[in-house]
């Protein structure tokens, strides 16, 4: 693969990338969510704050973590304080600018499951469940979501409410007494989206290079809305490219103890 291509996966994730400022304080999720945390760190916002919910604060790891217990995200943080401190404190003191999280499903209004798929107490698969996100989904000043879009991930309604969104739109987070901005975008391997600032709904207001409507709705659960002025969102830059997949790299090698090389 050569440094002027690039695949739908590395555009998601410079793109989710890019929506992190220097100034963030950021919960970050594991999997897509971490990555593009971590490349914006190496990239244009070198001063950003990641926290990990085992409660590692300022990490800065040298590869991608394979969950929140990884020790590369104690060895490299500023400190490691205790989970409590970290919810109570830290989450629900208001110290977190943004909560970057990733879903199994997930509907038009940002409401996540990553409970069950199915009936829950019949489901047809049983997924690890909510750990902090419905704290970090209430507490963060905003959320940002990044995930694959499939039919099956992007669906009309969830089969189980994990992490509230937007509800059922509108002034639903208001009406709770939650103060927080919530779901306030969504980046796909498709494209950029942001909730309509009336209904809540997500709509598109980006779309990858090369990517067309039909190619975004038929991979969506609902009617997709589209913003009037839709642009084309940037493609990578040789440096995030190369950074990304230096990250990519590193983390395989470090995972299987092999030898680094070009991710696929």
């Amino acid at each position: 693969m050569s440094d002027n291509d690039f695949t739908s996966n590395e555009m998601m994730t410079i793109a989710a990338s890019r929506a992190l400022k220097n100034t963030d304080v950021c919960f970050v999720g594991i999997g897509a969510p971490s990555a593009a945390c971590n490349i914006a760190r190496l990239t244009h916002a070198p001063d950003v704050t990641l926290i990990y919910e085992s409660g590692t604060i300022g990490t800065a790891p040298n590869v991608l973590p394979l969950s929140i217990g990884d020790g590369e995200l104690c060895d490299t943080a500023v400190t490691t304080v205790s989970v409590p401190e970290m919810f109570r404190y830290w989450l629900q003191g208001g110290r977190v600018t943004v909560g970057f999280l990733g879903a199994a499903q997930i509907d038009r209004f940002g409401n996540i499951n990553t409970t069950v798929i199915g009936d829950y107490d019949a489901p047809k698969t049983r997924l690890p469940g909510g750990g902090g996100a419905p704290e970090i989904a209430s507490s963060c000043g905003e959320i940002f979501i990044t995930l694959k879009q499939s039919r099956r991930a992007m669906v009309d309604k969830i089969d189980f409410f994990t992490s509230f969104g937007h509800g059922e739109g509108g002034d639903h987070r208001e009406r709770l007494g939650i103060t927080t901005k919530g779901p306030t975008l969504m980046v796909t391997d498709l494209a950029v989206w942001k909730p309509d600032p009336v209904t809540r709904e997500f709509t598109v207001v980006s779309m990858h290079p090369g990517v067309t409507r039909e190619m975004v709705q038929a991979e969506c659960g609902w009617t997709v809305r589209f913003a009037e002025q839709l642009e084309e969102t940037p493609a990578p830059t040789e440096t995030e490219l190369k950074t990304l997949r230096d990250l990519n790299a590193r983390t395989k090698a470090a995972h299987s103890g092999g030898k680094s090389g070009e991710a696929a």
